[in-house]
């Protein structure tokens, strides 16, 4: 289980504690719970205690960056607390590109529109597009958070990079991370993002995979990224030199996905490539001795000490002190989801760009805002039960409160007591 985290009256941070001190110290009311996620209790008295030096670990992704908490005790190194934070900048995106189609298509109709804007504004230094941004921001929001929450003594960051000249003519030599026994480790981890982890032949999972020849090197196939794909042992066996449309000739469909594929390079490498140095940069900004480290380091700390592959997994082995990290059997990483903190959209459009709904008027209604968490006990009517969840507010006082399939409609506000506040994450 995950450590809890303690505040001392003034609100410092103190060593987290294990779960069954944090519940001794509630029912003994030495302790009131000061935030549910991630779990926070603050003491009621006591102002000072001992600590122990806590290094937080970030293994920065495309879609999902690994957090760990690690204390260096006498002991050794441990994990003590762990999270996945999955980022949105899919879809900001998507809502970028759908909100440029809307205003295009109202130019074109020569109907009511906001006049297009060319080459009237710079952009700063060390800009990025919205949905890279996003990334930075939600790594920069939980530093922030568990700052405040831990008394951290050190940060290590993955530099997630992936060297594509390197992999596109591997006879460039100078590169120190793919020498010695970190050789190979920045490709296959290449690879293994591109290809979706799976076979590219017959599509098999959670099964060991080797890299792939696809025009064999006997035929003349080089070594470039753009030849290499990830099979499973029995199709790499049975394809050998085989030409690959002679080998996939009953599975066209199959055959057009990976020649397509194999062209195309990996846009979350990209991504990860582009916000490495803003990601490190507000990171210097925390005033804490900073470590980077390779990807591919990371991954021969991980395989050598027999984990499983996991984002949060990945962030815990980062740098020379994952070499030797213990992750406890019974940890399990908090999931946390960027939502959003609301649309500044002010009303919402049909599929022709047109109007659907009036403007928003307030944000909060009844003292509740959409994305709180709460707590409904209704006692009368159709709905009586206890109902713990996300709210989703309406003007009218009827709200929703859960997520999912578990999502309860038209409970009144009177029922409901807030829990925590939205932050702009969902948490599992």
């Amino acid at each position: 289980m995950q450590r809890v985290f303690v505040l001392v009256s003034n609100k410092q941070p103190l060593m987290p504690c294990h779960p069954a001190r944090a519940r001794k110290l509630l029912r003994k009311e030495k302790a009131a719970v000061y935030r549910r996620y991630p779990f926070t209790i603050i003491m009621t008295h006591r102002v000072g205690g001992d600590l122990q030096p806590i290094e937080i670990k970030f293994d920065p992704g495309s879609r999902t960056t690994g957090v760990a908490l690690v204390g260096h005790f006498n002991r050794g190194s441990e994990v003590i607390w762990a999270g996945n934070l999955n980022h949105r900048g899919a879809q900001i995106k998507r809502n970028l590109n759908s909100r440029r189609a809307i205003r295009s298509s109202r130019r074109n109709r020569k109907t009511r529109y906001r006049p297009a804007r060319f080459l009237n504004r710079r952009r700063p230094k060390g800009w990025l597009p919205p949905s890279l941004r996003s990334r930075v921001d939600n790594v920069k929001n939980w530093m922030l958070k568990l700052d405040k929450l831990a008394p951290l003594t050190q940060i290590a960051v993955e530099t997630v990079r992936f060297d594509t000249q390197k992999m596109q003519n591997p006879e460039i030599s100078g590169v120190e991370y793919q020498q010695g026994d970190l050789a190979g480790y920045e490709l296959r981890e290449y690879l293994l993002e591109k290809w979706g982890r799976e076979c590219a032949y017959c599509g098999a999972k959670n099964v060991p995979l080797e890299i792939e020849h696809i025009v064999a090197r006997s035929k003349g196939g080089s070594d470039r990224v753009s030849n290499l794909t990830l099979a499973c042992t029995p199709c790499n066996i049975d394809k050998g030199n085989k030409d690959i449309k002679d080998f996939l000739k009953r599975k066209q469909k199959r055959l057009k996905k990976i020649q397509a594929q194999a062209k195309t390079p990996l846009k979350d490498a990209a991504a990860v490539n582009a916000t490495r140095y803003a990601t490190g940069n507000v990171l210097k900004g925390f005033s804490l001795p900073i470590v980077f480290s390779s990807g591919g380091r990371t991954k021969f700390n991980r395989i050598k000490l027999g984990y499983k592959k996991d984002h949060w997994i990945d962030a815990a082995c980062v740098g020379e002190s994952g070499s030797h990290v213990i992750i406890p059997q019974a940890i399990t990483p908090l999931i946390i989801t960027a939502k959003g903190r609301g649309s500044r959209q002010k009303c919402s459009m049909n599929q022709y760009g047109f109007p659907r709904t009036g403007p928003k008027k307030h944000k909060r209604v009844k003292g509740f805002q959409t994305g709180d968490l709460v707590k409904a006990i209704v006692t009368k009517g159709k709905k009586i039960g206890t109902y713990v969840g996300r709210v989703v507010v309406r003007a009218s006082g009827s709200f929703d409160i859960g997520s999912g399939e578990e999502k309860v409609a038209g409970i009144s506000y009177k029922y409901c007591r807030l829990l925590q506040r939205s932050d702009g994450y969902e948490y599992t």
